[in-house]
């Protein structure tokens, strides 16, 4: 439980039962004043990309602040001017969430599902509240914001339904699928063939020179590594993202080193097999794989005809394996 020190002493939050009328509405309006900017930054981050739900949080916003003016209203005729500064963390119970607005890459799905979550914990704030106190014009507002919070999921909902009826759902979820084959998949992939395919040569060189399944795996497990290092490096560096729309570099970078050195350690760990030759029959079968799935990828994200797609890296495979065999038997 988080605990807030004040003057070298530690002192507990609050429970919503321990606040008074006051501090109920003074909670109140910060937490709606809180979640119309949450809505205004979500709808500012997400307007190029996602216009149809910028417009939704927009509306969102503006019956936050809607809100807040009742709240203010009824604060100012009971208590006056004043308004002390209660926020949701310091009381027990609110969910302490990781602010969205430092995420690099918000999907519809992330947002969508905060908002759900912020306008079911409102709505239980107000229900919860209402109960505490007897005072009729409180009550009475409370309860109607309660109400007006289950509402919002309604409208969450309704607003999703005319999304896919204009078509514009389906233009932000192919504009998220840009963005995820942008960050993830080209970088993955790109690195995937790069371990698959380049540490075929010196994996099959090493194996065939030595025929000794121990020498092969060290080769390909210093190879793999080496590749994925330089590869994520390389990633790394060559884009900052920033007008290109392909995210973090190091991001980038990671899974790209991460997909090179699992593409090589694939047709590598064979060779722990001590046998010699049923090794080299399990790493041809591991290699022919290796091959199907980028085969498939490529068709998958990358809008490539499967048969071409299988062509080129069957082609590109075959060549860099049977250097490998020419070399090692040389």
């Amino acid at each position: 439980m988080k605990c807030l020190l004040f003057n070298n002493e530690l002192v507990m939050p609050k429970s919503l039962k321990d606040l008074t009328v006051q501090e109920i509405l003074a909670v109140a309006i910060q937490a709606e004043e809180e979640d119309g900017r949450i809505y205004s930054d979500l709808a500012e981050r997400v307007r190029k990309d996602y216009p149809e739900t910028a417009t939704s949080l927009k509306t969102m916003r503006d019956e936050e602040d809607g809100h807040r003016h009742r709240l203010l209203d009824l604060y100012r005729q009971l208590f006056g001017a004043h308004i002390p500064l209660i926020r949701r963390s310091d009381l027990k119970g609110f969910i302490t969430r990781k602010p969205l607005w430092i995420t690099a890459n918000l999907t519809i799905s992330m947002i969508r599902h905060e908002i759900e979550s912020m306008e079911d914990e409102a709505r239980h704030f107000y229900q919860v509240a209402m109960a505490q106190t007897s005072d009729v014009e409180v009550r009475q507002l409370l309860g109607d914001l309660a109400a007006e919070e289950g509402k919002h999921y309604d409208l969450i909902e309704e607003m999703d339904e005319k999304q896919k009826a204009s078509g514009a759902r389906g233009k932000e979820n192919e504009s998220e699928r840009r963005r995820f084959v942008l960050q993830i998949v080209q970088p993955g992939l790109a690195g995937l063939m790069d371990g698959s395919v380049s540490t075929l040569a010196p994996v099959f060189a090493a194996a065939f020179a030595t025929h000794t399944s121990k020498d092969a795996f060290l080769v390909g497990m210093a190879a793999s590594l080496g590749a994925g290092i330089s590869m994520g490096f390389a990633e790394a560096m060559s884009d900052d993202g920033v007008l290109s729309g392909r995210g973090r570099p190091w991001a980038r970078g990671t899974v790209c080193g991460l997909m090179t050195t699992v593409g090589g350690i694939g047709h590598t760990l064979p060779f722990l097999i001590s046998n010699f030759y049923y090794a080299m029959y399990v790493a041809v079968v591991v290699v022919a794989v290796e091959l199907a799935v980028i085969a498939w990828i490529r068709h998958r994200y990358m809008d490539t005809p499967l048969l071409s797609a299988a062509f080129q890296v069957i082609v590109g495979g075959v060549l860099v394996f049977i250097v490998g065999i020419l070399i090692g038997s040389a």
